[in-house]
């Protein structure tokens, strides 16, 4: 019986909650592990990629021309263990090449995408490539990445049911929020399906994951795997996203938005493939990603940030609104920043921002969408 918090968060979502069916017979996985200057990791992340009982796993390290002592760790792994492999860039080229290059040389039935400073959780391949050899229309399976700092936290292994989607449905789902509700390591993706669709875009460096993602919903249906901790998301100060996409600080949020946009608008801007064709999907993703850009305006002026935060978010919403409205972007917006100057004024909208926050985490937790 399916718990009414899960039937809660599934309902317009188009999943369907389905019975875990386990499964003996469930052939090969590549666990690809990108590696750069993180080679006091990457022990731990080999170690955990190969702890997925019932299933046999191939573990490629690729390391891009890390200053530390990555490659060297790595080599020293793969001289103990036949399961283990080592591509080595001369020079660096970046972790879309990084990542690319560990794809190709994957040839599983299951595919993940693991970086060197995360952990997969013990079975966490197995459970997902269950899910997906019941369900052979499932392009990718996830499941909860449980973030942590400092030490690995112990993870919760149960599942308790698998939830599954059509396709067009979870980019529906996506188009609503328009936030990426996956960290990474928590995905594993059909092999041949992978294959079909193709690597990383070298042009979405900051939301290549997202448009992936919704590539390969595009063309499959999605899976999650509801209950257990599938991976262990490590959130420290050398993140990539925090060192080279400035996550941490004010123009962050911009930078952010605009190339969650870059990624939907790749994926829904193309008509040819036959699931989006007429599906209205780029319209929501648009309006959505409209409604934040103007939520973020108004914050960004009635907080003091930098003029030139608020012009580049003022940019964005230009973009993303009707030409006939987006003439008058400049004068709207910041009308109603000036509007929201007091405290008194900014707390209701303030408050409706932190229950939409509140609720998305919790759906997002309840079921990943």
């Amino acid at each position: 019986m399916v718990a009414p918090e899960l039937a809660l968060a599934l309902s317009r979502s188009g999943g369907r909650a389905v019975p875990v069916v386990p499964h003996e017979d469930l052939g090969r996985a590549s666990v690809v592990i990108p590696c750069y200057r993180y080679g006091h990791y990457l022990a731990d992340a080999v170690r955990a990629a190969l702890d997925q009982p019932g299933l046999a796993v191939e573990v490629i390290v690729v390391d891009d021309a890390s200053p530390d002592d990555s490659g060297d760790v790595a080599e020293d792994l793969a001289r103990d263990d036949e399961r283990i492999s080592v591509i080595r860039h001369r020079t660096n080229r970046g972790h879309i090449a990084t990542y690319n290059d560990g794809l190709e040389a994957a040839g599983g039935d299951w595919v993940a995408l693991v970086s060197a400073d995360d952990l997969l959780t013990p079975g966490a391949l197995t459970r997902a490539a269950a899910l997906m050899a019941e369900h052979p229309g499932v392009g990718f399976t996830y499941g909860r990445a449980r973030h942590f700092v400092g030490l690995p936290p112990t993870p919760r292994l149960e599942a308790s049911h698998w939830v599954v989607w059509p396709g067009e449905a979870w980019l529906r789902a996506r188009c609503r929020t328009a936030h990426n509700v996956i960290a990474s390591p928590e995905v594993v993706v059909r092999g041949s399906v992978l294959r079909a669709v193709g690597g990383y875009r070298a042009d979405l460096p900051h939301s290549g994951d997202l448009e992936m993602w919704m590539r390969v919903a595009a063309v499959s249906d999605v899976g999650y795997v509801v209950g257990p901790d599938q991976a262990l998301y490590r959130q420290h100060q050398d993140n990539m996203h925090v060192r080279t996409f400035r996550a941490d600080q004010q123009e962050g949020a911009a930078i952010d938005l605009r190339h969650r946009w870059a990624a939907f608008r790749a994926v829904l801007d193309d008509g040819g493939r036959p699931v989006l064709s007429g599906s209205g999907l780029g319209a929501v993703a648009r309006r959505t990603l409209a409604a934040e850009a103007l939520d973020l305006i108004v914050s960004a002026r009635a907080r003091g940030h930098d003029d030139r935060v608020v012009d580049d978010l003022v940019e964005l919403w230009q973009e993303l609104v009707p030409a006939p409205v987006a003439g008058r972007g400049r004068t709207l917006a910041l009308g109603e920043c000036s509007s929201l100057r007091s405290r008194s004024a900014w707390l209701p909208r303030a408050a409706r921002h932190r229950l939409r926050n509140h609720l998305r985490w919790w759906r997002m937790n309840q079921v990943g969408v």
